[in-house]
């Protein structure tokens, strides 16, 4: 009785061997991984509901995209890379690429650690491969040369002599028929660095004024994600195209701060992000957000070439170097423009076309006022030289895409790994020639066998090559 329930268990552990080791399993985990990811990439994770929907409705309809999205949310499609089915699939595949890998190695790892042997004369027939040649040289010249010719075609040589006869074992490419396993490896790495990525690192995003700093960023449900440091926002600056309002740049001054000292400033940009202790922040957006502490740069140049910089706040004044005239800030507009009429308005709450409205008095009485735009320098000209508007500071933050992949190593090896794989796979093979050479009547006859485990025609050009000793 205790028997038949051993043979109940083995049978049972044999059945989930047999269940992880189907080609047809992996095919199918590979498939939904694949399916799965898609609408992942279309449903921007751990977002704002509304985005979603928004895109949803271009798809379904703007009636049903509200319950495929509740769904798709019920199904752990908004977070799918931290969903319990999605990280159960990778172990599903990880497992079944290391069963089929344990079940198939063995052998062939047997043929790859096979001593070089000689052919017995009855198998000569059996091989796919067969040519033979006739020479006018003794067997010792032609075998030498047959073995240059070999080694000249990277071959490797063993050489058996027997009564009467030569034989001569070549073999190219010993070790090509593990490159599939190469590429399993370089899936697993893969597998586990994006589950490494997901369970120790984050996404997040951090929004710094200029002059602020902070030692959090957030998560897209707003948590706090400690830093372990302080990075503060130096300066933003965002430039156009002549004439447009399309960014042609944007860039961000960003200082890292560690136990009270500045240890690392960097100007960052769209692909050109800052690292930092296996962090990293991506320039992603910018936005417009001012306060009564933000400053007004600007630039004075006189006629005779002297230069000042100045910064005040909103209604404080500035003097004009070398005169009794004062300059007052009295109002500010972040994208000025002019109607059909005539008339100033402002076109967009984002720094698109900043200009200040300056009034110039002497002596407490006003002399001249306008409007003075950043981007066009013909509105910088007063009677004394030039007042150029350098920026309003602190009133532009830099949107930062914040994350942390401790992982992403692996993947990165196992993406290295995977090529060299494909490339032993799909562009090397397993060659192995036998060479047979006999004397009679004053000439030497070359016999040659061989097989390949793929390109066999250009197996076929080298034995000719071979042949022609060359």
């Amino acid at each position: 009785m205790s028997k038949d329930k051993k043979t109940d268990k083995v049978s049972l552990i044999d059945q989930i061997w047999n269940f992880f080791s189907s080609v047809k399993l992996a095919v199918i985990v590979f498939a939904l991984i694949s399916v799965t990811s898609i609408i992942g990439t279309i449903i921007e994770q751990q977002a704002d509901p509304q985005k979603n929907i928004m895109i949803l409705k271009k798809f379904f309809g703007e009636s049903a995209a509200p319950y495929i999205y509740n769904i798709l949310d019920s199904l752990g499609f908004t977070d799918m890379y931290h969903s319990w089915w999605f990280v159960a699939l990778l172990f599903i595949f990880a497992a079944n690429l290391v069963i089929c890998s344990v079940e198939r190695l063995p052998r062939i790892l047997k043929t790859v650690k096979e001593p070089p042997s000689a052919l017995a004369s009855e198998l000569f027939n059996s091989m796919p491969i067969r040519e033979e040649a006739v020479f006018d040289d003794n067997v010792v010249k032609v075998k030498e040369q047959t073995l240059s010719a070999l080694k000249k075609n990277g071959f490797k040589t063993t050489v058996f002599e027997g009564e009467g006869n030569t034989q001569i074992f070549a073999e190219k490419g010993r070790y090509s028929r593990l490159g599939v396993y190469i590429t399993h490896l370089s899936l697993l790495a893969i597998l586990v660095g994006a589950v490494v990525g997901i369970y120790f690192g984050f996404n997040g995003y951090l929004n710094l004024l200029e002059g602020e700093q902070s030692s959090v960023a957030y998560s897209r449900n707003e948590n706090e994600i400690p830093l372990g440091f302080e990075i503060r926002c130096d300066d933003f600056d965002v430039s156009f195209y002549e004439k447009s309002d399309t960014p042609k740049s944007f860039l961000s001054i960003l200082t890292i701060i560690e136990n009270g000292k500045e240890v690392l400033t960097k100007t960052i940009g769209v692909n050109e992000p800052l690292r930092y202790k296996g962090i990293t922040f991506y320039q992603s957006s910018y936005g417009f957000s001012p306060s009564m502490s933000s400053l007004f740069k600007f630039k004075i140049t006189l006629k005779n070439g002297k230069t000042e910089d100045v910064a005040i706040r909103f209604g404080e004044a500035f003097i004009i170097p070398d005169t009794s005239i004062k300059g007052t800030v009295s109002d500010f507009s972040p994208a000025l423009a002019i109607d059909k009429r005539g008339r100033l308005f402002t076109y967009t709450d984002s720094m698109n076309n900043p200009a200040v409205f300056v009034e110039f008095t002497e002596h407490g009485k006003a002399v001249y006022n306008q409007w003075i735009l950043k981007r066009y320098p013909e509105t910088w000209s007063i009677p004394a030289g030039t007042v150029e508007f350098k920026d309003l500071w602190g009133a532009q933050y830099t949107g930062l895409q914040v994350r942390k992949d401790p992982g992403v190593w692996l993947v990165y090896l196992g993406c290295l790994l995977m090529s060299i794989g494909l490339y032993i796979a799909f562009f090397m093979s397993h060659s192995r020639i036998w060479i047979n050479l006999t004397h009679n009547k004053g000439k030497t006859t070359l016999s040659l066998a061989a097989t390949t485990n793929k390109y066999k025609t250009a197996l076929q050009r080298k034995i000719d090559k071979i042949i022609r000793r060359n």
